[in-house]
């Protein structure tokens, strides 16, 4: 897995590409970045699959701030990057989230 982040000159945003490799991505068919920047939902963020079999997703996102998200591997497994620049509580309590600072 891996966090590239690609800081945009005269924009407020960064563009963040959320990578899940050919590794973790074996004998998956979807993937999405699931986090605050799209309210926890499990459908707005699709990730790409590769041909190499790994998974890839870009979005702009706010500079100056934080964000908590998590991977959805299938519809049910879920997976933190360990690229992350830190981890929090889930509200869940049986978990962690990603968190990627900006």
């Amino acid at each position: 897995m891996g966090i590239n982040k690609q800081f945009l000159k005269g924009k407020p945003v960064c563009k963040v590409t959320f990578k899940i490799s050919e590794k973790e991505g074996k004998g998956i068919t979807m993937a999405h970045v699931v986090g605050e920047f799209n309210d926890w939902s499990t459908s707005a963020t699709p990730m790409k699959r590769l041909k190499n079999g790994a998974f890839s997703a870009t979005v702009e996102l706010e500079k100056g701030r934080s964000y908590q998200f998590r991977y959805l591997l299938g519809q049910t497994h879920w997976e933190n990057d360990p690229d992350a620049d830190n981890y929090l509580p889930s509200p869940f309590g049986d978990s962690h989230n990603s968190v990627i600072s900006l």
